[in-house]
């Protein structure tokens, strides 16, 4: 179970999620793992963590699932309507 601490570091981040310290750094990187520079460090909020391992969405999350699902509209909304109507 994770202790309740508002900040948890990359390493961790990095035990919780069974992954290298510097995975969690790319994923900080590429926006996967949001996260706050605090020096030469990243911390990362207790609420992103909780996304991380499902137990809710995080901002970021629903931000891509909705990029998607507006990407899917886009380029697929005539077909999805003729499968509604069938």
């Amino acid at each position: 179970m994770l202790e309740k601490k508002q900040f948890y570091s990359t390493t961790e981040v990095a035990k919780i999620l069974g992954i290298s310290s510097v995975a969690v750094h790319k994923r900080i990187k590429t926006g996967k793992i949001q996260a706050e520079k605090v020096g030469r460090n990243y911390v990362i909020p207790q609420s992103e963590i909780a996304g991380l391992i499902g137990g809710e969405i995080t901002s970021s999350q629903k931000k891509l699932i909705d990029a998607a699902v507006k990407r899917t509209i886009t380029d697929y909304g005539e077909t999805l309507q003729m499968l509604a109507h069938s």
